[in-house]
């Protein structure tokens, strides 16, 4: 069983799309509203998805509330995904994300925005040197061998709980993959396309925003190089 769990703020122009290119393999598609002052909600409900409302701001937050609605569930899935509602990612490629888990057994997969594959100018050059430098810096005190930070991410469910999430803004990506090395997890990145969002990004579209993402992100490598 697959579940996944998509946070939205304001992306009442995106969402539908995002839920109806979903492969049918997906038993339930939760969209967490996090405070939205559009018609995030409406529109997802309108599109066949079980919405969730996360009044506190912060892609972590929202992450944490879908988490906790699966967890009351009385089947629990095998798969979680992760995936934003501003359309950038292809969400027919979850296929190929969950494919390394479904056949290898592989616990974690991140899907890479690599170069190639992405439209020209659907990475602001803070996106690309941050995440460059996260992932450098991985490979360095951890010897990983992630290349992105992408979003769009699968992780078998019980391996997801034991990570013990608990970042609640602009850290929780990298917080996963972190932890993902800290348990030895095993784990593979699958190359995805990636294309202009539609609307502007809360984080990378703002210079307050990402001033804060790097600082988290940076905080959260740092923390982990001396545990």
């Amino acid at each position: 069983m697959i579940k996944v769990i998509i946070p939205a703020f304001n992306e009442a122009d995106s969402i539908a799309a995002v839920i109806k290119e979903i492969p049918d393999e997906v038993h339930e598609i939760i969209v967490v509203n996090n405070n939205s002052t559009d018609e995030t909600s409406k529109n997802a409900k309108i599109a066949g998805a079980t919405v969730l409302t996360e009044p506190k701001k912060g892609y972590g937050y929202a992450c944490l509330k879908g988490m906790d609605y699966i967890a009351q569930q009385p089947i629990l899935p095998h798969i979680v995904v992760f995936l934003d509602g501003d359309y950038s990612d292809y969400p027919e490629e979850l296929t190929k994300i969950v494919a390394p888990i479904q056949a290898n057994d592989t616990d974690f997969v991140v899907g890479a925005r690599v170069k190639a594959l992405r439209e020209e100018g659907s990475m602001t050059p803070q996106q690309v040197f941050g995440n460059w430098l996260a992932t450098f810096l991985m490979k360095l005190l951890f010897g990983a061998t992630f290349t992105d930070l992408g979003p769009f991410r699968a992780i078998k469910y019980d391996k997801l709980l034991a990570l013990e999430m608990e970042d609640k803004t602009y850290g929780w990506t990298v917080e996963m993959q972190l932890k993902a090395l800290k348990k030895k997890l095993t784990y593979v990145e699958v190359p995805v396309r990636y294309k202009r969002r539609i609307g502007v990004s809360k984080v990378s579209g703002t210079v307050k925003g990402s001033i804060f993402a790097g600082i988290k992100i940076l905080s959260w490598i740092f923390k982990y190089s001396f545990k």
